[in-house]
């Protein structure tokens, strides 16, 4: 019999990606695919499965291809389209970074979105739908990954609720809230959300013959990029935490019940009988390097004692204002005094990024979650050895290290957690 294997596919801001995943989580094949046209493919969708097919292809080329039992898709997330009854995109989507500028339909939610919804600001998907809603013949208005799940199923009726989290889904009631009718938005547009790895639909027959796969083979529900980049690391259990040390300091953390700050912009998902919370800082290492350069930094740290402190208490912003682990927009960078040795001062700034992560697990207890239990870390400054560290000092729990950091492998994941669900042998 053929192993059994799952295909997660994460499009993301440049292209598309995938891996096949066996039930021990061993990734037996990977492919990557950057859209053809770098300057305008973020905005069309068809550079999207075009980007989407040929890893898909590639994929399934370097496996048994009877043994795939399902797909999942993870996209980026607040990237919305409105479509017609066939699933065509009406218009170009609204990325997950587009601002709504329309101020009418900003203060058409204000008076009615609840403090903990995770559909505020200008970008929100929410914001989105009410666009989209007023363009003639629209069907439905979906998530990026809804899109990408219906061009293999045939079905464009679908999200999950990680993805309609930034849309208004409330995640603890299940459903969609009453008071987004109250904005005026029409939510008979809005898809069906199902939990994250629920079957979706079976694999449609054209796209069977074109993949070379069985056709109804399962695609389930799938996920944001974040929460996809979260399960790569092997997280898995209320307490685990992951740190990203890009060029800021994102943290989340799985907890056994939902947690929401608003004051601190902590808002939850439900994933795996979880809950995912988490939030980011202004600090990070985009202002280690507007001091500094990578091979300056990689030098100065091989320079540093993490067994000794600097007590120089910084806290390293490049301009006034943070978000979390305390939404204060008028917070001062602190980076001075500056010693004459650049080893001390990188030293301080990695300290202080350090207290920042610290008081950021703290503050999601406060909020609820549980303590931090276990660590992994992925970014561009995990591997900075001192930096390491300066971090297991401040927060003494065990680091483990990621399984994975690509988006895809973490949907493929929850593909084999869909599964076992299902009582489907994965």
């Amino acid at each position: 019999m053929t192993a059994a294997l799952v295909i997660g596919i994460d499009l993301g801001t440049s292209g598309a990606r995938a891996v096949a995943m066996s039930s021990d989580f061993e990734i037996a094949a990977r492919a990557a695919a950057s859209f053809a046209d770098p300057a305008t493919g973020l905005r069309r969708p068809e550079v999207w499965w075009e980007a989407v097919t040929t890893v898909l292809e590639n994929v399934v080329r370097q496996i048994p291809a009877s043994g795939v039992r399902a797909i999942a898709v993870d996209a980026t997330s607040g990237t919305l389209l409105p479509v017609d009854r066939a699933g065509t995109p009406l218009a170009p989507p609204l990325m997950y970074s587009d601002r709504v500028r329309d101020g009418a339909i900003l203060q058409r939610i204000l008076p009615h979105i609840p403090a903990e919804s995770g559909a505020h600001g200008e970008s929100s998907g929410l914001a989105k739908a009410l666009v989209f809603q007023e363009i003639e013949g629209v069907h439905a208005v979906l998530h990026q990954a809804d899109w990408i799940a219906g061009r293999l199923t045939g079905r464009f009726s679908a999200t999950d609720e990680n993805n309609a989290l930034k849309t208004g889904y409330d995640p603890v009631e299940r459903r969609w809230p009453n008071w987004l009718s109250r904005t005026g938005l029409n939510v008979e547009l809005l898809p069906e959300v199902l939990e994250p790895g629920a079957w979706l639909g079976g694999l449609s027959d054209a796209a069977a013959a074109r993949f070379g796969l069985e056709p109804g083979t399962r695609v389930l529900a799938g996920t944001t990029d974040g929460c996809a980049s979260f399960l790569a690391t092997g997280a898995s259990e209320a307490g685990d935490g992951v740190s990203a040390l890009g060029s800021t300091l994102t943290i989340k953390l799985l907890s056994d019940r939902p947690v929401f700050s608003p004051e601190s912009g902590v808002y939850s998902h439900r994933i795996n009988d979880l809950w995912l919370a988490g939030g980011a800082s202004n600090s990070g290492g985009r202002v280690l390097s507007h001091y500094f350069t990578a091979d300056e930094i990689d030098g100065l740290s091989g320079r540093i004692d993490p067994a000794s402190e600097t007590g120089l208490d910084y806290y390293p912003l490049l301009a006034a204002g943070e978000r979390f682990p305390a939404m204060d927009p008028d917070l001062q960078p602190r980076l001075s005094p500056r010693p004459r040795d650049d080893a001390e001062f990188l030293k301080g700034m990695l300290e202080g990024i350090a207290t920042i992560e610290q008081h950021g697990y703290a503050r999601l207890a406060e909020a609820g979650a549980p303590r931090l239990r276990t660590l992994r870390t992925v970014g561009g400054g995990a591997g900075n050895a001192a930096w390491t560290a300066i971090r297991q000092k401040k927060l003494t729990v065990p680091f483990l290290p990621a399984h994975s950091q690509e988006a895809a492998a973490g949907t493929a994941r929850l593909a084999l957690a869909g599964l076992r669900k299902t009582g489907m042998p994965a």
